[in-house]
């Protein structure tokens, strides 16, 4: 059931094509950096506590982890992930309950609950907010960023949008461009890919000068998973090249772009 969760988002995300190109809106990353990479993880598993954070800090890079409130990896290891926090990685949004649109393709697995075709606008806005709050308990910071669960950006039968509201909660979103014209951001959702293809992507993005905005799940297990092998390397080439990657928080490289931009 869960390795079917994101065919959908994966198709639409999906390693979308490059500006060959500058333009004169792109932002410039720091220190000369050629691209930004945003190392991002999504769905609250035990897999990111147990193999990504410690290959993260391994390498000394920074990554944003996406948490869903009711996801018991967050309940029952509540103290591992103020930890991470505190190692300075981002604890970002994903809701309480996971809403996606149950009447798409390949989604029986989304419980009648958490149907965004159910969902009023006021509703999901209400979750995202009381979301916030608690991630607020967690780590003390008020600025957030969010990925909207299975990248559905409507709720109820009218297919409302919901991007009018993400503006008042959020510094960056993932999968709406903000503060960063779109030609400058190119996103993957990888599963089962080797070293070789997460490296040739983050240098694709470094030809280009644009963020290379990765959306992992599972780190050697739990579902969509990437090899430990495949991530680690994947790393260490980042981690050796500081001079072509700009690699942090999601929520640090939206605040460059925003400030940038101001």
């Amino acid at each position: 059931m869960m390795q079917i969760k994101y065919l959908l988002a994966a198709s639409l995300l999906g390693l979308v094509s490059l500006c060959e190109a500058q333009t004169a809106d792109f932002v410039t990353w720091p220190n000369g950096a050629k691209a930004a990479v945003s190392l991002s993880y999504d769905d609250t598993l035990n897999s990111q506590l147990d193999n990504a954070i410690p290959a993260l800090n391994n390498y000394n890079l920074k990554g944003s982890f996406y948490l869903s409130v009711s996801n018991e990896p967050l309940s029952l290891r509540m103290e591992e992930w103020r930890q991470a926090a505190k190692q300075g990685h981002e604890l970002g949004n994903h809701t309480i309950y996971h809403p996606c649109r149950k009447t798409l393709p390949g989604r029986d697995w989304v419980a009648d609950y958490a149907d965004l075709h159910r969902y009023s606008l006021p509703q999901l806005e209400r979750e995202i907010a009381t979301t916030n709050t608690f991630l607020h308990a967690v780590d003390g910071l008020t600025e957030r960023t969010y990925i909207p669960p299975c990248i559905d950006l409507a709720v109820n039968n009218d297919n409302t949008s919901i991007k009018p509201v993400l503006s008042k909660y959020f510094v960056g979103v993932k999968g709406v461009p903000m503060h960063l014209p779109p030609e400058q951001i190119i996103d993957l959702m990888p599963s089962g890919v080797s070293e070789q293809a997460l490296i040739a992507y983050v240098e694709k993005a470094a030809q280009n000068g644009q963020l290379a905005s990765i959306i992992f799940h599972g780190i050697g297990g739990d579902h969509l998973s990437v090899s430990t092998e495949a991530h680690e390397e994947s790393l260490q080439h980042l981690a050796s090249h500081p001079e072509r990657f700009y690699v942090d928080s999601f929520i640090n490289i939206m605040c460059h772009a925003r400030d940038y931009k101001e």
